[in-house]
């Protein structure tokens, strides 16, 4: 499945681009409305663009998903249109919202549809329903905030994310539950701060885009491809340090937006919640770890890591971003002092 990208598939990014800047910057929620439908019907052709039957049905499957979303907020708008006043309704519009949002991102308890669209998606793709589609529900979620209501799904969704991934052997599934994992993560920052959310993404969206750049550049799409496709033990290595900064491994450079939020849920005496976030990210860790781990064990028992080199011209692009992880030793040392 790969991404040739024409004009058509430019436009549709355009227009992907463009939608999203219509929801974050409209004063109303018809026009946050509007917008989310302008980025559903524009991110579908770029879905359904390979003849792949899987790609189509993880098109279909994302259409009715986000319609059901679409109509449950658009319900949300008009209630709170017609019975502006009335605190009860104000609350229950929170609560839909919320949750049309979360349908829309993939969260808990409406995350049954996302690694099932993912597995059919190429991995440019990946990238774009796992970063960039999450932008606007995550913005609009920041306005009507219930903290009551989303720190329980906050917790189920790094438990989730975490559990989720240990058995997978489809890389695609597994970078998907650590999306639903991290997702708990950013709903907690952008509780505390905006900025801090932004942060985070950023650093997260970082880490990804190396990580999918990587398995599509190798061609690969699940965990035995690791043992089997000639790779060599740097390329390996380089992954098992992506890996590890997704993790929320110190010193890391995706250790620092955990390391602000954990900070802060120990200030205000969150004990219980950061104990429960800390705890999944050591499951996470520990799947991350077994699977390069046992990747660079077995291929130091063949022997062939000093002979075999990957000939792609796009190798020391992974090479540039990954030494940008590791000057996360630097910045922790940096702050730590």
């Amino acid at each position: 499945m790969k991404f040739n990208m024409n004009s058509n598939n430019m436009l549709f990014m355009f227009i992907l681009i463009f939608s999203t800047l219509i929801s974050i910057s409209s004063n109303s929620w018809m026009g946050c409305w509007i917008g989310l439908e302008i980025n559903l019907l524009s991110f579908i052709p770029l879905i359904s663009n390979s003849n792949n039957l899987m790609s189509s049905e993880a098109s279909l499957k994302y259409f009715l998903i986000q319609t059901i979303a679409s109509i449950n907020f658009l319900f949300s708008i008009l209630l709170k249109l017609i019975l502006l006043k009335n605190f009860e309704i104000n609350y229950l519009f929170s609560i839909l919202m919320n949750s049309s949002m979360m349908m829309k991102m993939g969260s808990v308890p409406f995350h049954f549809w996302f690694p099932n669209i993912i597995e059919g998606l190429s991995w440019l793709n990946c990238f774009i329903l796992m970063s960039w589609q999450k932008i606007t529900p995550m913005i609009l979620l920041s306005y009507y905030l219930n903290k009551n209501f989303l720190m329980l799904i906050m917790m189920i969704n790094t438990i989730v994310g975490a559990i989720g991934g240990i058995n997978q052997t489809s890389l695609r599934k597994l970078m998907s539950f650590s999306s639903i994992n991290n997702l708990g993560w950013m709903m907690l920052s952008i509780m505390i701060s905006e900025y801090l959310w932004m942060m985070y993404f950023f650093i997260y969206s970082f880490l990804i885009s190396i990580m999918c750049f990587s398995f599509y550049i190798l061609n690969i799409y699940f965990i035995n491809q690791l043992f089997i496709f000639n790779m060599n033990f740097f390329i390996k290595f380089l992954m098992l340090i992506n890996f590890l900064s997704m993790g929320g491994l110190p010193p890391f450079l995706g250790f620092f937006p955990k390391w602000i939020v954990i900070n802060f849920m120990i200030m205000n005496k969150f004990y219980i919640i950061s104990f429960v976030f800390i705890l999944m990210s050591l499951i996470t860790l520990f799947f991350y770890i077994r699977i390069i781990y046992s990747c660079i064990l077995f291929n130091y028992l063949k022997m062939k890591w000093f002979k075999i080199y990957i000939k792609n011209k796009y190798f020391s692009f992974i090479m540039f971003f990954s030494f940008i992880s590791i000057m996360g030793l630097l910045l922790s040392t940096f702050f730590f002092i």
